[in-house]
């Protein structure tokens, strides 16, 4: 197939092209570089499968090639106030990014009569009062607060989504991403992974907010991509929930993180302010994946953070 992919030099966009063409598909990647990297595509440089665009996708788009897939992947994705990449500090981009970003790749899957997948996010679900949160669970989001700008987008880009299935009959598809790891993160972004890796790795006690008994469940990136693309080529419409069902607090992660660093320098404990609707639980349910797209995550939280740190040592050398 001819896939159009956006946010292509991001973390999981890339990734995703690594797959893609080594599935023997033709990827045409845009991304307009505020949070992707193209570095993370070096190895497609002379790759006559892929083609790299410079496009914001909240502008018009212009794709005069057949198209088979349409992949919708860009959006700033870090909660993290305190880094420049964060979707805190690019909330009009991250807006876009999921309202006229989703328009117009919706808008060119329609042209093509192409296939359409979009990229949510476990955010849609918000603080949540359902545990662990099935797809159809609408979720507890405050629409104005300081997390609202990312949640509400994906919210959208999701009803978006629907409507030209329903309405104009595009074939898409919904994945909902909870937390993934993996090479490629980046070092800057702020999110818990690279955060505490670098502390770890500096000799630093790793800095807990709160009490760190709030949990998520961490998937590393390949299970991710395995799982997209079983949904990539099902016929199903109804949103997926894609992550690893096992939960840990903050406080076990960071414990486990300098075990695996050899860091004895522990934890450091600061107050949660500022951190703005922090959900205190997340876990998915994945009855809908197993069922669906005979999908369960394979690879142990352990065994992705030994690559991970692998790869973030060589990075910060």
């Amino acid at each position: 197939m001819r896939i159009l992919l956006s946010g292509a030099a991001g973390f999981l966009g890339s990734h995703l092209t690594d797959r893609l063409t080594a599935d023997g598909h033709t990827v045409i990647g845009l991304d307009n570089f505020i949070t992707g990297d193209p570095a993370n595509l070096d190895q497609h440089k002379d790759d006559p499968a892929f083609t790299l665009m410079r496009q914001d996708v909240s502008l018009y788009i212009d794709v005069l090639e057949p198209l088979d897939y349409v992949m919708h992947f860009a959006s700033p994705a870090s909660p993290n106030p305190a880094s420049p990449l964060g979707y805190p500090n690019l909330p009009i981009q991250t807006l876009k990014a999921g309202a006229l970003g989703t328009l117009n790749m919706l808008g060119l899957a329609k042209a093509h009569k192409a296939k359409f997948l979009l990229a949510s996010t476990s955010e849609v679900y918000g603080d949540p009062l359902v545990h662990p949160q099935p797809e159809n669970y609408w979720g507890n989001c405050d629409p104005v607060g300081p997390r609202s700008v990312y949640d509400e987008a994906k919210r959208f880009a999701e009803a978006l989504t629907m409507a030209y299935h329903n309405f104009h009959g595009v074939d898409t598809r919904i994945v909902r991403i909870f937390n993934t790891f993996g090479p490629r993160m980046r070092l800057d972004d702020g999110r818990v992974v690279p955060n505490f890796i670098q502390q770890a790795l500096r000799g630093e006690p790793l800095t807990i907010y709160g009490d760190g008994l709030q949990t998520r469940s961490f998937c590393y990136v390949s299970d991710l991509v395995e799982g997209i693309c079983r949904l990539m080529q099902s016929d199903f419409h109804e949103p997926v929930n894609i992550g690893n069902p096992n939960e840990t607090s903050i406080r076990e992660f960071a414990v486990l993180i300098n075990e695996l660093c050899g860091n004895p320098a522990g934890l450091l404990n600061r107050a949660a302010e500022g951190l703005g609707n922090d959900p205190q639980r997340r876990q998915p349910d994945i009855t809908r994946a197993r069922e669906v797209l005979g999908w369960e995550p394979q690879v142990c939280i352990k065994d992705g953070l030994l690559r991970t740190i692998e790869y973030m040592r060589k990075a910060i050398a």
